[in-house]
């Protein structure tokens, strides 16, 4: 395909050559495949970058159904988290930094929900009615995990479920920054639990005392950054997913267009 773009949304040739290996292959025998791999990925990334409906995608590329039915394979067998596993290691190395981090920045984000169904709750520090997004990235700024869940989820519930999994994956690990909602003692003594030789802990990164105003705070403005990316697919201003796994993969795959375009600049 040539290297020429009908949307900003969709893949260069060189961000193609990153992403293609890593996609399932068409399975041999049954009905000839109409749609390649790479119009199916590029639908998907204009859903993430536009912000439309699946059933307004442009009449040049595939059926919505279809693009929606790649999607949601994809996301029922973890695919999207692979992927961003695998490139965001690749972004890792390519940075001089080591395969996995031994530093990393949990924070979350409430956001309102569309009129769809499924689970939802009040976030009633932020007045939201809607979901609540939990996040683990490293000092890069990449996402190292994301759950999402309702609303009123409380920060540090929500981040006992989200750290369980990594601290099995990365054994690194040694210190997370966080800001003060975290700092509650039962979750800074579980997080310690998790390695009682190891250094693995919780440092608080509190507000200067008589703060007023905005300030950017050590480490804490990388997680903010991180949801400043998120938030220029517009898809991800609100969510608009029934299922909590369908919102956590569209998270993934806005960070997929960031990363694979560091690759291909790289």
């Amino acid at each position: 395909m040539e290297d020429k773009q009908r949307y900003p949304s969709d893949l260069t040739d060189a961000e193609w050559e990153w992403l293609e290996p890593l996609l399932p292959k068409p399975k041999r025998g049954g009905r000839p495949i109409k749609h390649p791999r790479r119009l199916i990925a590029d639908s998907i990334f204009y859903i993430v970058r536009g912000g439309c409906s699946w059933r307004m995608l442009p009449k040049d590329l595939p059926p919505w159904q279809t693009v929606y039915d790649y999607f949601r394979q994809w996301a029922q067998q973890a695919l999207w988290f692979q992927i961003h596993q695998i490139l965001s290691t690749m972004v890792r190395v390519r940075s001089g930094r080591s395969p996995t981090p031994t530093a990393a920045i949990l924070d979350s984000q409430s956001v309102k929900m569309g009129d769809q169904t499924g689970v939802r709750g009040l976030d009633p520090a932020k007045k939201i009615n809607g979901r609540k997004r939990h996040v683990l990235t490293d000092t890069l700024g990449l996402i190292i995990m994301a759950l999402v869940t309702p609303a009123d989820v409380q920060d540090q519930d929500g981040a006992r479920v989200l750290l369980e999994p990594v601290f099995q994956a990365l054994r690194r690990l040694q210190v997370i920054w966080a800001d003060s909602k975290y700092g509650v003692h039962w979750l800074m003594k579980w997080i310690k639990g998790q390695r009682p030789h190891g250094k693995l802990h919780l440092e608080v990164v509190a507000k200067p005392p008589g703060q007023k105003g905005f300030r950017i705070l050590p480490k804490r403005w990388i997680g903010e950054r991180t949801f400043g990316w998120l938030v220029k697919s517009r898809r991800l201003v609100r969510d608009y997913e029934t299922r909590t796994d369908h919102s956590e993969s569209f998270i993934y795959i806005a960070m997929l267009r960031i990363m694979l375009r560091r690759l291909a600049k790289a």
